[in-house]
């Protein structure tokens, strides 16, 4: 079985170590994962006012979360919390009432930072907004990256055993999750 996975940069920068971070695992990841990149960039300010009328970029959004089997969700840390524009996605996804695009998918967080607690801050505030969005969460294993450029190459390679080791380790643990997640979720399912 093959499963589509989106995956989200929570950093608009082109140079993003966590940009970087995803073409790692993404390279690593077991053969039954697909990945796209659900972008988040063009999206507008949340406001309410425009629920009634999604804006077009809104309504791609929605469509491309909807269609993941999945989401990867690979994010820097800004100021002890989430970046801005990775919560005006999750914000955006889950309206307007009733329509929550993010619910039941399988998702997995992490992210890369220069600092020792490698992200663990922000992880702990998104898990508190994607349990809300009802977006199932991988919590084991944990991914607190502390980024060096020596050991991540542009192109996805790592160039660290331990590291490489590790990311392998996470992504086929995600593989079972979004496996066991979506057997349980199954249209027809009694649980």
């Amino acid at each position: 079985m093959t499963y589509r996975i989106g995956y989200v940069i929570g950093s608009l920068s082109a140079n993003s170590i966590n940009r970087r971070l995803s073409k790692a695992l993404i390279k690593l990841a077991p053969a039954e994962l697909e990945f796209f990149e659900i972008g988040i960039g063009d999206l507008p300010l949340f406001n309410t006012d425009l629920e009634s009328d999604l804006p077009k970029s809104v309504a791609a959004f929605k469509q491309a979360v909807e269609s993941a089997d999945g989401l990867l969700i690979v994010s820097p840390e800004y100021n002890r919390s989430m970046p801005g524009v990775l919560k005006n996605a999750l914000d955006w996804g889950s309206r307007p009432y009733g329509h929550n695009s993010f619910a039941r998918k399988p998702t997995a967080l992490l992210g890369a930072s220069p600092g020792g607690i490698g992200t663990a801050v922000m992880q702990s505030a998104m898990r508190t907004v994607l349990g809300f969005l009802d977006a199932p969460q991988m919590t084991s294993p944990e991914g607190y990256i502390t980024f060096s450029a020596e050991v991540y190459g542009e192109d996805g390679t790592v160039h660290n055993d331990g590291t490489r080791e590790f990311l392998s380790h996470y992504m086929a643990e995600y593989a079972a999750f979004v496996a066991r997640v979506l057997a349980v979720a199954a249209p027809g399912h009694i649980g």
